[in-house]
């Protein structure tokens, strides 16, 4: 880098800038990916420069920045062409709870906040221990986390932790190692005979719809459908590896399961 800590980010996700508020380091922050919205003053605050599988290198080039922040080899295209342009680029690859806190950390150190970050990780895992720890009725309910419907997939592994944290019982946790989604893919006729007590569906940005997930055939008698608890949880607060899903995505599962806000 240029400069430590480094003075222009770019975030090509939204976990990195949504963290970047939380420790104050958001003047560091000069482009972002399109797909950020938390804290909602970044929609008119910093200039969009990505997709997520694409981004507009000459407009990130031109914003010089200093570190550019990636997650995963589903970027792998645009860091190589960052690489190649001279950026120093660093990439995350969070798929778990534990992951999710050493990225706020290793972030936090990055921008030489390593103390507020680790204060932020504190007060996270005091949160996650205390949602976990609560009283529950029993059995656990079980539930099945439809990200996408056509194929199905379920959920990736901080979904399914989030889960059995909020008091629930993932119904494919067999799954939850598996980083790609083509790896969690899942037969109607699997969830039909998972008999899942609750679905919650983020379908990565579309909206789902309650009624086509009742129509699939031979679901009626599946407890969820036949209970009618189907729940939509938004895609910014649970499918973002980052502050978002332990917070507001937490709370949602849990408000989807026992009917309250912690």
């Amino acid at each position: 880098m240029r400069h430590f800590p480094p003075r222009r980010i770019v975030c090509l996700t939204e976990e990195t800038v949504e963290t970047l508020y939380l420790l104050g380091e958001q003047d560091r922050i000069v482009g972002v990916s399109g797909y950020a919205v938390r804290p909602p003053q970044v929609r008119r605050e910093k200039p969009r420069v990505s997709a997520f599988v694409s981004a507009d290198i000459p407009k990130i080039l031109a914003l010089q920045p200093d570190l550019v922040l990636a997650f995963s080899d589903l970027q792998a295209g645009i860091v190589a062409d960052l690489v190649r342009a001279g950026v120093d680029v660093h990439v995350f690859n969070q798929r778990d709870v534990a992951g999710i806190l050493t990225m706020i950390r290793t972030l936090g150190a990055l921008v030489g906040a390593a103390e507020r970050a680790e204060d932020l990780v504190q007060d996270l895992e005091r949160r996650l221990a205390a949602i976990a720890a609560a009283p529950r009725p029993s059995p656990r309910p079980k539930v099945y986390f439809e990200e996408w419907d056509e194929p199905l997939i379920s959920g990736i592994g901080w979904v399914s932790e989030l889960i059995e944290i909020a008091g629930g019982e993932d119904a494919f946790p067999e799954l939850r190692h598996r980083q790609a989604a083509k790896d969690r893919i899942v037969s109607a006729d699997a969830v039909r005979e998972a008999a899942p007590d609750v679905i919650l569906a983020s379908w990565c940005g579309k909206k789902v719809v309650p009624a086509r997930i009742k129509q699939r055939d031979g679901w009626s008698e599946v407890p969820a459908v036949r209970d009618n608890r189907i729940v939509e949880i938004k895609s910014p607060i649970i499918l973002q590896p980052g502050p978002a899903a332990l917070t507001d995505g937490l709370d949602a599962i849990v408000a989807a399961l026992w009917g309250e806000r912690p």
